[in-house]
């Protein structure tokens, strides 16, 4: 794994590949933010790893050290706080630790556990996405031309949609699955990425009136859409 590692720090940013030479370790647990990360970096030159949850990530983090650490703040099995925690006191320290969320007040948990930067979903701009990690990289890994902003957008992947909302029916169908807040937060990610307000306001709603009904119906239909399309 050592040898992995010099390899590529070996390999050197150029403007149009900022992120050349960057190992990512993304901890999300929804697929349609980890493909949208998944293009942003390729398109930036990072190789990725991932991790659906804080075990996952632990487990990957006693192979290899990443060079950038993106943590979503709400995982399946615990606050995202803790994992970011973990990586900002480890020695050596992950260069670049990034909180990432569609909440933005949990911005604030993650900075005080030790993030060096806060993303919001959705992630559709590989421009905000790569000055999010390069502005808290030291010189000598950030590209020494002027950096050619992309131009670009991504969408959601529909098929990564449509597995994150099946799940989501699932976990909603489970009564003794997930915990509200959790899966409050899971849909209202989604629907943010999907640029469904109808969607995220139902997540918003259950995480008061925990009205499985109301947001099982909101899943549903929105689902429905998103296959006939």
């Amino acid at each position: 794994m050592t040898g992995m590692s010099n390899t590529l720090h070996s390999l050197k940013p150029t403007s149009r590949r900022p992120l050349h030479g960057l190992m990512v370790l993304l901890v999300e647990d929804s697929l349609t933010a980890g493909e949208a990360v998944r293009l942003m970096c390729i398109t930036s030159g990072a190789r990725l790893r991932r991790a659906d949850c804080m075990t996952s990530a632990r487990r990957h983090l006693r192979i290899y050290r990443p060079d950038v650490a993106i943590v979503d703040m709400g995982l399946p099995d615990g606050d995202g706080a803790e994992l970011i925690s973990e990586l900002a006191q480890a020695s050596p320290r992950t260069q670049t630790i990034i909180g990432l969320s569609a909440d933005p007040s949990r911005a604030t948990a993650a900075m005080k556990a030790g993030a060096d930067s806060f993303i919001e979903k959705p992630l559709n701009s590989v421009a905000g996405f790569q000055s999010a990690i390069l502005m808290n990289l030291p010189n000598h890994r950030r590209p020494m031309d002027i950096r050619l902003l992309p131009d670009l957008a991504f969408q959601a992947d529909q098929r990564a949609l449509q597995e994150d909302l099946v799940h989501a029916l699932d976990l909603l169908n489970n009564k003794e699955g997930a915990q509200p807040s959790y899966l409050a937060a899971f849909i209202a990610g989604v629907a943010r990425t999907a640029s469904d307000p109808t969607l995220e306001q139902a997540a918003e709603r259950y995480l008061t009136t925990q009205n499985r009904s109301d947001l099982r119906t909101a899943l549903t239909e929105f689902l429905a859409e998103k296959i006939a399309v």
